[in-house]
């Protein structure tokens, strides 16, 4: 049987997205993060050397990384449907955002959050406005209009196709939530990002989707 080993709030939820959608059968093993620390348990580690989530078992398998898993699954268990084939153009998008997601997108709104945090976290008061100010201006100078570049970018790409491979949604809908998601919860998508947001709005409404909530727990992001 194919384990999904779950860590709440985390990109696991995407695992379990993609296994309804494909109408495989799995379990879950629910992992909860450090109330203080937001880290995983140590009891991931006895799954994968990292202690990681996203991480699943099948059989002897274990696999890793969310890319990794979703390229697995689809491999293992997918279809024409969930992966493009035959249009180039398609196939070429799907490799590109299955990819993006993780390595180009997603790096920056977690920078954003750590940049975010740090002036709340403890230290001695007098070292407080040294790092609320550093960290202001990477935000303001650097960090904050590279994430506008890169939704601009998404906005564009999703008024001339209606899923992210063309016009047929796919594994690579399910990789982009995440960072879609994560922007949305921080960058006032509704406002200024219509495309994203019918795109939000559409993947929420499916039913795998929802189906996907209920199995793994409701979840929030970038808080």
């Amino acid at each position: 049987m194919l384990v999904v080993h779950h860590l709440n709030n985390s990109r696991s939820q995407r695992v379990l997205w993609l296994l309804e959608e494909l109408g495989v059968p799995y379990e879950i093993k629910h992992y909860q993060r450090d109330a203080k620390t937001m880290l995983a348990p140590p009891e991931l580690r006895a799954v994968h050397p990292l202690g990681k989530s996203p991480v699943i078992t099948d059989g002897d398998l274990v696999v890793a990384e969310s890319g990794a898993i979703v390229e697995y699954l689809c491999r293992a268990y997918g279809n024409e449907t969930i992966v493009p084939a035959g249009n180039k153009t398609s196939m070429l998008n799907y490799s590109y955002f299955l990819h993006y997601a993780e390595g180009s997108a997603m790096p920056l709104f977690v920078m954003k959050l750590v940049f975010s945090s740090i002036p709340k976290r403890p230290m001695p008061f007098f070292v407080r406005p040294v790092a609320k100010a550093i960290c202001g201006q990477v935000l303001k100078s650097w960090l904050q209009p590279q994430i506008d570049t890169h939704l601009a970018f998404l906005e564009k790409h999703l008024q001339a196709n209606t899923w992210f491979a063309g016009d047929t949604f796919s594994a690579a809908d399910i990789q982009m939530s995440f960072p879609i998601e994560a922007a949305a919860a921080r960058d006032k998508v509704a406002e200024k990002y219509p495309a994203l947001q019918r795109y939000l709005d559409k993947i929420h409404a499916r039913p795998g989707y929802v189906r996907a909530l209920e199995r793994g727990g409701p979840y929030t992001l970038m808080s």
